[in-house]
């Protein structure tokens, strides 16, 4: 297979400079400054932080400022398979990923003005998306940090149009501290002074406490879940309410209840940010949002095909504990309308709280196959991660691979029984995997 352009140069990116996080918002300042700060010419921007539903809320975002006709910029991390999924260019009739040669060029123009410097591949890819979304028309940008807020390289917009915080929970204490309440400070980092801030459903009021607080002291006009704005099922419908009244909504395409909230987050939002978001293209931005890899359906391709016959096969890169509680919800609702067996294939990364994620399915999964995520030199060694699904409470077995538990469940399936319903997930470097191949990556 051809190596594409834009790969090509940030494989040479890799080999010079040091991969993963350092964060520090002096390296890409320094660089932007040298590039003529593109993050200052920016179309109006929606930033987003937040442990858990970034990328769904981003998702919703761009379908609501689509469905009124806008074009709309928009950059999320990590990938799942090709590095042009972080930039989807917007355009008349919908956004597109970027054009390779067009990533390609802007990559190499970035490396030449550094000319070596220390800096991080994510804080270079950073300054690509500002020069990408400043150099090519657009109405608005979504753009979702990458880890943290208070120090991510993203965070060097100076005033958003709105700033969205979505669920925060433990994760990447390593970088962000062993409290929510100090991860909490560190994703209101990305508040800035008088500029509206939409916070999302958040399962901790210590967290919610610390980022109203934040933004009252810099003198935020804040828009609270559960306050100012709310989502909930009723008759089968979402019904969104706020302050303007409600809007009468069919039912986000993307599975999970707690899908609700990510998309009242959205409206917020998109609505803070001073766009119209008419009832009319609200419904049809329900129907049409898509968001690759979480709680996904596997489409039929070369590894699905090896799964047994009928079963549902699901994909889901969540990877903390907090994931995993709402990963569960969503298999509780698929239970509801159509009761089958729940088998997991799970890989894991050494960073994750593996126990904490499993325990989220504790009498719900029937047996957990573990695998090992190739794709990562932090991966946990299948039998350890075997060992971490038994301690919380779950039936498990390590294999090689995705490919061999499926193969495995099919060979041992009981046809007698109703077919399966199989959930991969715990990675998102493995979900990745998954959909490269069975030949269906994110388009």
């Amino acid at each position: 297979m051809t190596m594409l352009l834009a790969d090509r140069e940030i494989e040479r990116l890799l080999a010079l400079h040091p991969k993963g996080f350092d964060l520090s918002l002096v390296r890409i300042s320094r660089l932007l400054d040298q590039l003529g700060n593109p993050q200052d010419r920016l179309p109006p921007v929606i930033h987003i932080a937040g442990t858990n539903g970034k990328g769904s809320a981003a998702a919703f975002a761009r379908a609501l400022l689509e469905a009124e006709g806008l074009r709309v910029h928009v950059h999320t991390s990590p990938h799942l398979v090709n590095w042009h999924e972080r930039y989807r260019m917007g355009a008349k009739g919908g956004g597109r990923l970027v054009d390779d040669a067009l990533l390609a060029d802007t990559i190499a123009r970035a490396a030449a003005v550094n000319r070596g410097e220390a800096i991080t591949v994510f804080e270079i890819l950073t300054a690509v998306t500002f020069m990408l979304f400043s150099e090519n028309p657009a109405d608005a940008a979504i753009i979702e940090v990458g880890l943290g807020g208070r120090f991510d390289a993203t965070n060097v917009i100076k005033r958003p149009a709105a700033s969205l915080i979505m669920p925060i929970s433990l994760d990447h204490q390593s970088f962000l501290g062993d409290r929510v309440e100090l991860i909490a400070a560190e994703k209101a980092g990305i508040i800035k002074p008088g500029c509206p801030v939409v916070i999302g459903a958040q399962e901790s009021g210590t967290v919610q406490d610390v980022l109203v607080e934040v933004a009252e002291r810099l003198g935020c006009p804040v828009t609270l879940y559960g306050q100012d704005y709310l989502a909930y099922e009723e008759n089968g419908r979402m019904i969104y309410q706020d302050q303007s009244g409600l809007m009468d909504l069919t039912p986000p395409r993307l599975p999970g209840r707690h899908q609700f909230a990510n998309a009242a987050a959205a409206i917020a939002a998109v609505k803070a940010a001073g766009f119209e978001t008419g009832h009319r293209a609200a419904d049809r931005a329900m129907t049409n949002v898509a968001w690759p890899g979480r709680m996904q359906r596997l489409p039929q391709g070369r590894l699905s095909d090896l799964a047994p016959e009928g079963a549902e096969v699901w994909v889901d890169g969540g990877h903390n504990p907090g994931a995993g509680a709402v990963i569960a919800e969503a298999l509780v609702e698929q239970e509801e309308k159509f009761s089958r067996p729940l088998f997991l294939i799970c890989g894991m990364i050494n960073t994750k709280d593996q126990i904490g994620y499993f325990r989220a399915f504790e009498g719900m999964a029937r047996h957990v196959y573990t695998v090992p995520v190739s794709e990562s030199d932090a991966s946990v060694p299948n039998a350890e991660l075997a060992a971490r699904a038994m301690e919380a409470g779950l039936s498990a077995e390590p294999v090689s691979s995705v490919a061999n538990a499926l193969m495995l469940l099919r060979d041992t399936w009981d046809e007698s029984e109703t077919p399966p319903r199989i959930l991969i997930g715990g990675s998102l470097y493995l979900v990745g995997a998954v959909l490269a191949e069975n030949g269906t990556p994110p388009t």
